[in-house]
């Protein structure tokens, strides 16, 4: 009868092995592990990208990460990743987080989850002088021109108007320089260039002051992870409280750089804003 007794806890050994890893979290492995691997841009300025000097990633979100990772008490493993593999290296447990200007969608909800946005980036109407003044209602039914398959091209129809697509921005932008549309729907932060660009050409463009849509960026991470996700997100809070987010936009795309940014935003919770989410 011991004999008997001592096979079956022999045989059950593997199967409580099983379940304390199913039970285990990623916060546990970061833990654990002493290190976050945190996927940021490959090549993207001034997100994440090769700095020409020391050949390392450096950016906004490189810095992001950095911070994070001191919060959580960890080392930090950057990840390069894709525009295209972004999703894909979080939802595959590739990546424990994901900083990479990271905009919520209806469908990137479905498929990660994200945590309270850091800021709220903004899509943007840009115009020829004469219509800066006038209201996103104004443009309704009109032509508006922005890149093929991009949150810019899913904003103009949400504002009623024609999207008018092409393969890359600078067409898009070209098309509104040539009166084939009204306007040119981007982020702020290539707005700001594009006009300033525009300007030395003398040619004469703004925006307008409603933004278009309203896009929360935040820090990704695989869906169905509490204890990760409330780590971040208390991480995110101290951060903004300590003025570290301030002085990582400050140095990258602040008022003092070319992007000419102000932060607007604090750390809070999505559910707060007030948005109409792109799909």
């Amino acid at each position: 009868m011991k004999l008997k007794l001592l096979s079956c806890s022999l045989l059950a050994l593997p199967l409580m092995a099983a379940f304390s890893s199913a039970k285990a979290d990623v916060l546990s492995d970061i833990q654990a592990r002493g290190a976050l691997n945190c996927a940021v841009y490959s090549d993207v300025p001034p997100f994440s990208s090769p700095d020409p000097k020391t050949r390392q990633l450096a950016g906004m979100d490189v810095d992001l990460c950095t911070a994070l990772a001191k919060q959580m008490g960890v080392k930090l493993n950057l990840m390069p990743t894709s525009i295209e593999a972004r999703i894909a290296v979080i939802a595959t447990g590739r990546a424990d987080v994901l900083i990479a200007n990271l905009a919520y969608t209806k469908t990137r909800g479905q498929q990660i989850q994200f945590s309270d946005p850091y800021y709220v980036a903004k899509e943007v109407l840009v115009v020829k002088k004469p219509n800066v003044d006038k209201t996103r209602a104004d443009f309704k039914g009109k032509r508006i021109s922005a890149t093929k398959g991009t949150t810019s091209e899913q904003s103009i129809y949400l504002a009623g108007a024609k999207a008018v697509t092409f393969q890359d921005a600078a067409s898009a932008f070209l098309a509104l320089e040539q009166n084939k549309a009204v306007g040119f729907v981007t982020n702020t932060m290539t707005a700001i260039k594009m006009i300033s660009q525009a300007g030395k050409d003398g040619i004469e463009l703004g925006m307008i002051k409603e933004p278009m849509a309203l896009e929360p960026i935040g820090v990704g991470m695989k869906k169905d992870e509490p204890a990760l996700l409330a780590k971040v997100n208390s991480s995110l809070k101290t951060m903004d409280d300590d003025g570290t987010i301030d002085k990582i936009w400050a140095t990258w795309i602040g008022p003092n750089t070319e992007y000419k940014m102000v932060r607007e935003d604090k750390v809070q919770p999505l559910s707060s804003l007030k948005f109409e989410p792109l799909e």
